[in-house]
């Protein structure tokens, strides 16, 4: 049993000499005992500061804070919320009616207590969400009563599936019931799902993830659910989900190959027809139309073999008529085309429209699309932000044009507005058309009404801050953007304790949000703060994220260090005085600039992070992940050992000081990337504080005293090193 090794005893695993493999047993008492010694010691003395102690404090006030917009989605005649807060540490899940939700203080009626249920059933229950079912009468009605509850056990990625019957507020007896693993369960009627689970020796991906999808019917075994698509071994995730869109019932199910590589299947009761569009692309179907975001061209024959073919851009969004693409058709209306500066952040359907959301050097801009006849006609979305992020959502897609409107910025609390597309009444339209021919912008025939809802209150005091956007120039010429936070009244020549912040891969995009605990933590105790859009991101469109994909990493890491100098050499900060942080990905990143780049930081965070990029693809998830980094058993490991920062850690290097972090319970990347990397660096003399929270799978915490200690971790091992005394 590895857990058994002593600390000295090397293993060899893939032809490299690991003598820490042992921490890799999750539960192992020898690893879990060298995980309690390190828990016990500088990460304890941290927790034990006066200035730890209020910090912490105050973020767990704001996560608690009754003040909070509650997040809501609209089933039925309810508005339904997750809440967590003092009183409920696990969370209430809750509704309100829209009438009193737009009160300050609206009635919220308690549909499941999660606290209540952990203690009454002994387990450490943390939410993953719910379905309902919606069941149409006769008449055009609708009634939602019955759910499908996902809960896991100390936030880890599996989880278990149980039906809920929210009239009694009571698990159904024999109810639908998937055990715990990596996957899920979703409605096709009152007496059928399809489910996507652990059921038995090939049933799952190489990455621990669902490989078949069965349609289950109420009252028979599990096991014997037949499979209506099976995957191959090394595809990362299989689902079905059943579009309920009255008049446009369909089935699809879903094949993921790898992250951005997937294949979508009409099923039509035993019958698959595969959708006919690059692997690689995004495709989704709204009622009469197929919506395809490209990730890569695309190169469609027009059908006559004297035109050349049409070329769909990378990073574009085409639209065609579902029929007409079913019987061959693929002359499809372009939504959106990328240029330099912009790149698709999003698209979200209401139940007329299409809402597409731009950004435009990091900044957001949205705009509505309406089908017609001849095409898709496009109206700014207005009253907007110009700086900051704007996010929109519809409240119904298959009932109504509602749409649910967010706004937030470093400085500026979040707010939610509550917006009603609609036709706009003959004369305005026509006024609008006569407004256009003499100069006017906007000819829809479109009104757009918002209805603020809820504010946030302020949790730090921004007042003395601002916020910019700069770029740095990388190693290759790219131009990197970065946002900056710091005093309004910084002098130039001042020098500010500085922590930047970064991710750079899967196609994430970072954009301006508020933060009660950056604020609470950092900003309003004087230090500054960056935020990198480096390659391997979003921002700019697939382009952005595939120049860094496996033997191109490196532009991440250049980017990321392109940024570090450019504040060093702007006189915003100096090396002594940089911290860098990330997580997951980002702790990648940060292990690498830790291991590449030591010269330029005085203090690195790292937290659940990948860092062993050997054996990355052997733990957990890791699998899932190679079409982004590269397959270590394979020549790929020629480039990936050069971003391994397991392996480039050198004994005898020095390095700034590190904190690393990271979950028992974490089910996606592996603690054992953490535990040797400071086991490792330990052994060396190093110094490193190391902090493994026994709950909170990836996102590192089960509740919001756990996410306060964690973030207070952070900030007070930043300050401290960093000279931070405000």
């Amino acid at each position: 049993m590895a857990g058994s090794l002593p600390l000295q005893t090397p293993s060899r695993v893939g032809g490299v000499n690991d003598e820490y493999l042992w921490l890799e047993d999750i539960d192992g008492e020898t690893a879990l005992n060298w995980v309690r010694e390190q828990n016990a010691g500088k990460a304890e003395k941290l927790a034990q500061r006066e200035t730890f102690i209020s910090v912490r404090e105050k973020i767990r006030g704001a996560l608690d804070s009754d003040d909070k917009i509650p997040g809501v989605s609209k089933i039925g005649d309810h508005y339904y919320n997750f809440w967590r807060d003092a009183r409920s540490e696990r969370g209430l899940w809750r509704r309100t009616t829209p009438a009193s939700y737009r009160t300050d203080s609206p009635e919220w009626e308690t549909v499941l207590d999660l606290d209540a249920l952990a203690e009454e059933e002994g387990e450490n229950w943390v939410w993953h969400g719910a379905t309902i079912l919606r069941e149409d009468d006769a008449n055009g009605g609708r009634e939602y009563r019955y759910a499908l509850i996902s809960l896991s056990r100390g936030g880890s990625d599996a989880d278990v599936t149980r039906e809920f019957d929210l009239s009694t507020k009571t698990w159904v007896k024999e109810g639908f019931y998937r055990p715990e693993s990596k996957g899920g369960m979703s409605w096709i009627d009152r007496d059928t799902v399809f489910v996507y689970t652990d059921t038995g020796a090939g049933s799952l991906t190489s990455s621990g993830y669902p490989r078949q999808v069965r349609r289950w019917h109420r009252g028979t075994a599990l096991e014997d659910a037949p499979i209506v698509y099976e995957g191959e071994s090394d595809d990362m995730y299989i689902l079905a989900a059943h579009d309920s869109t009255p008049g446009y019932e369909r089935d699809f199910v879903i094949r993921s190959r790898a992250f951005y590589d997937s294949e979508i299947f009409l099923l039509e009761g035993e019958e698959l027809t595969k959708i006919d569009v690059p692997r690689s692309a995004e495709a989704g179907v709204h009622r009469d139309w197929l919506v395809v975001e490209l990730r890569e061209d695309w190169h469609v024959p027009t059908g006559s073999g004297e035109q050349p073919p049409v070329t769909y851009p990378a990073g574009g969004l085409i639209a065609i008529r579902w029929e007409d693409f079913l019987a061959g058709s693929r002359s499809f209306y372009t939504l959106f085309a990328p240029t330099a500066a912009t790149s698709l952040a999003g698209a979200s359907w209401t139940k007329n429209h299409l809402i597409i959301n731009v950004l435009e050097d990091v900044k957001t801009r949205l705009y509505i699309l309406t089908p017609s006849a001849e095409g898709f006609q496009r109206t700014a979305f207005p009253g907007l932000p110009e700086v900051g992020t704007v996010a929109a959502g519809a409240v119904e897609s298959k009932f109504s044009d509602d749409v649910w409107v967010t706004t937030t910025d470093f400085l500026s609390p979040t707010t939610l507005s509550l917006a009603t597309i609609a036709p706009r009444p003959p004369q305005a339209a026509a006024n609008a058309r006569t407004a256009e021919d003499a100069g006017g912008s906007d000819a829809t025939a479109l009104t757009v009404t918002r209805e603020p809802l809820k504010s946030a209150p302020a949790f730090f005091d921004g007042s003395n801050l601002t916020a910019t956007q700069r770029f740095a120039t990388s190693k290759d010429g790219t131009r990197v953007p970065y946002f900056l936070i710091h005093r309004a009244d910084l002098a130039p020549g001042d020098s500010l304790p500085t922590l930047l912040y970064g991710y750079g891969g899967f196609e994430i995009s970072l954009t301006p949000s508020y933060s009660a605990g950056l604020g609470i933590g950092w900003l309003e105790r004087g230090g500054a703060y960056a935020l990198a859009n480096i390659r391997g991101g979003g921002e700019y469109g697939p382009a952005w994220h595939q120049a860094a994909l496996k033997e191109n990493r490196h532009n991440a890491y250049e980017d990321f260090a392109a940024v570090a100098r450019h504040l060093i050499d702007t006189g915003v900060t100096s090396a002594a005085q940089l911290g860098i942080q990330g997580g997951s990905n980002g702790g990648l990143l940060t292990g690498n600039m830790l291991t590449r780049y030591p010269e330029l930081f005085g203090a690195v965070v790292i937290q659940v992070p990948l860092l062993d990029m050997k054996r990355y693809s052997h733990l957990l998830a890791g699998a899932s992940w190679m079409a982004e980094y590269g397959d270590p058993d394979t020549a790929d490991w020629e480039f990936l050992e050069t971003f391994s920062p397991y392996h480039l850690f050198a004994p005898d290097a020095h390095y700034p000081p590190v904190l690393i972090t990271t979950s028992t319970r974490d089910d996606r990347v592996h603690p054992g990337h953490a535990r040797k990397m400071a086991a490792k660096m330990l052994d060396a003399g190093k110094d490193v504080t190391y902090y493994e929270n026994i709950e909170g799978g990836h996102g590192g915490a089960a509740n919001n005293a756990q996410a306060a200690h964690m973030a207070a971790l952070a900030y007070e091992f930043l300050a401290i090193r960093l000279g931070l005394t405000g």
